[in-house]
């Protein structure tokens, strides 16, 4: 089950959005919400996101830090969380509304790996797809299938017309210009053909890669190992994306790496994807 922190919602049933002309939506994997947290306050006091999702929270719902990301500017919070493993969350200066914490098909006692709310008349979702390793174990079906229901999810959504993000973790390096090393990451479940068909599959069903839609020769790594001097080397690999539906994709204004936090003191291994949305009346509600 999942947890919301809504402390100025609570009881109401309209909400005051203030004017705003764009949107920033920030993703990133931290490795561990707790341990990383004076790299998170650092960066979010300078960056200033409007909604920050985060993925691999590792940490259960009753000691996810509410209060520490209130104090730094987001008092509305939705979570899944899990001890130790996985965990995702979004953070948001807005309210949150209609939280949901699995997909179709996923019971309540599933992998805590997605969590979506509206914010905005958007539907925003964490996403921390499987890693699947090793790729000739059980644990790649397991990814297969659990993207396979993150489509179907996308696909109610394409059908309702609704405005949406997918973005976080993906474990899925789409094309060999997203890799340093290609060959290195060629038995890896996160290059396998399958995994790339089912990041292709949602593309095909008409969302965007926010990415690779504004940088078609860039390679934004925004995930180093922590092993072998990866990140002095920029030996690394673009994993965590931002899908966009096709309205939003219209309004897509930016979308960067940031990666600043990736070279700061007990860093996670991942950094920062920030996307800017144009934002207008009939979707702030």
């Amino acid at each position: 089950m999942g947890a919301t922190y809504n402390p100025s919602t609570r009881g109401r049933k309209h909400y005051i959005v203030p004017f705003m002309s764009k949107l920033t939506i920030a993703t990133w994997n931290v490795n561990s919400v707790r341990a990383h947290m004076p790299v998170i306050a650092a960066w979010a006091e300078k960056a200033k996101p409007d909604i920050l999702l985060l993925q691999e929270t590792k940490t259960v719902d009753a000691d996810f830090p509410f209060f520490e990301f209130s104090a730094m500017g987001f008092p509305h919070a939705a979570t899944h969380g899990q001890k130790s493993y996985n965990g995702v969350a979004i953070l948001s200066r807005l309210p949150i509304l209609d939280v949901k914490t699995a997909l179709p098909g996923e019971g309540e006692d599933g992998e805590a790996r997605f969590v979506s709310g509206a914010v905005s008349g958007v539907r925003v979702a964490s996403v921390y797809a499987p890693n699947g390793n090793p790729a000739n174990g059980p644990k790649f079906p397991y990814k297969i299938d659990w993207l396979s229901r993150l489509a179907s999810h996308a696909g109610e959504l394409l059908r309702s017309d609704a405005n949406f993000i997918f973005a976080g973790d993906f474990n899925i390096i789409p094309e060999d210009i997203d890799v340093e090393s290609p060959e290195k990451w060629r038995g890896d479940a996160l290059m396998q053909p399958e995994a790339r068909q089912a990041f292709r599959r949602l593309l095909w069903m008409g969302m965007t890669d926010a990415w690779r839609a504004l940088h078609a020769e860039g390679r934004g790594y925004t995930f180093w190992d922590y092993q072998s001097g990866a990140w002095q080397k920029d030996d690394g690999i673009r994993i965590d994306h931002a899908l966009l539906s096709p309205r939003m994709a219209d309004r897509l204004v930016s979308c960067e790496v940031d990666k600043g936090p990736r070279g700061m003191e007990k860093a996670s291994d991942h950094t920062p994807l920030v996307v800017t949305l144009e934002c207008s009346g009939e979707w702030l509600a």
